[in-house]
């Protein structure tokens, strides 16, 4: 593990953006360094990154040494919708991690990704190839993913500009007192428990749309567009509202109704090809387990041909 000590050098100013700027370390990566206790401030460990720190305090970062070996290229099945020289979009089924890290190091999607594309380029030397955005273990559905490394800058841009439109299919409980709602409440680490999110007003903005789009006994069935994507988004924003993602074993109802898994799917996604400028547009039918759960809710849904 290598360590690297820094020293502020104006009042006030964010450990974050201080570390990104010195190391080159995008500031994701070193949020997430930061709340594994990976960085001190005047000796004292500092999780939140948005920390600010008096002129000429030290600050130590330590950076964990990348696993020697590279994912490998595994033979797991996985559904392709789209593939060119750039880009590819697939189905992630639930249950299966994004990509390798502590305790999950095999069977990941870029495991999978690995070994069912023609090519894919190591993205920053990071041990995540082609990744611009994720989904939690247990949700299923569209992923964008990237071949090469322009495609991968022209794509996370996008992302952070709001130009890729996603949209996912929840069952929460209970009924909506509207037909549909805006959710703008920013996002950060829970400060009770450091496995979860939460709503706080001094973490990053986070902005979720919904639409009922059928409803069930104590349950609805929403059309969730996200403008954001923070870590457990959906889940935080819907149980803020009183309206968890039902089989939520986080942040869900402790006697939800009882479905064979967390109903939540990424259900399409629309963006401009960064190459070619065309609009794309695809759809990732609802899982078996999924319409299982609908049922169990008492909703009756067939799948139709939707422009979102």
């Amino acid at each position: 593990m290598e360590e690297q000590s820094y020293r502020t050098e104006a009042d006030g100013g964010r450990l974050d953006v201080l570390l990104s700027r010195e190391t080159g370390l995008s500031r994701s990566r070193v949020a997430a360094l930061m709340e594994q206790g990976c960085c001190t401030a005047a000796g004292e460990i500092c999780r939140k990154a948005g920390t600010k720190a008096p002129a000429g305090t030290e600050i130590v970062l330590k950076v964990p040494a990348p696993r020697e070996t590279a994912p490998q290229a595994e033979n797991i099945p996985l559904e392709i919708l789209y593939e060119d020289e750039d880009l590819a979009v697939v189905i992630k089924p639930r249950g299966m991690v994004v990509h390798p890290a502590a305790g999950h190091w095999d069977g990941t999607l870029v495991n999978a990704l690995l070994g069912q594309l023609n090519s894919l380029g190591g993205i920053g030397g990071e041990l995540r190839p082609g990744i611009v955005h994720r989904l939690d273990k247990d949700t299923s559905g569209l992923m964008l993913v990237a071949k090469n490394d322009e495609t991968q800058e022209a794509l996370s841009r996008m992302l952070q500009e709001r130009s890729v439109e996603k949209h996912y299919r929840a069952m929460v409980e209970g009924l909506m007192k509207e037909s549909r709602g805006r959710i703008d409440a920013p996002i950060d680490r829970s400060r009770r428990d450091r496995k979860k999110m939460a709503v706080d007003p001094d973490g990053r903005e986070a902005v979720t749309e919904w639409t009922v789009l059928a409803e069930g006994r104590g349950c609805s069935l929403l059309d969730v567009h996200i403008l954001t994507g923070r870590t457990h988004q959906i889940r935080v924003h819907m149980r803020s509202v009183n309206h968890p993602v039902c089989g939520d074993p986080l942040y869900g109802f402790e006697r939800g109704i009882r479905v064979p898994c967390l109903m939540l799917h990424a259900r399409s996604l629309i963006f401009r090809h960064p190459r070619t400028g065309r609009e794309l547009f695809f759809q990732a039918p609802l899982p078996e387990d999924f319409l299982q759960g609908l049922r169990s809710g008492g909703i009756q849904w067939t799948e139709q041909e939707e422009t979102v």
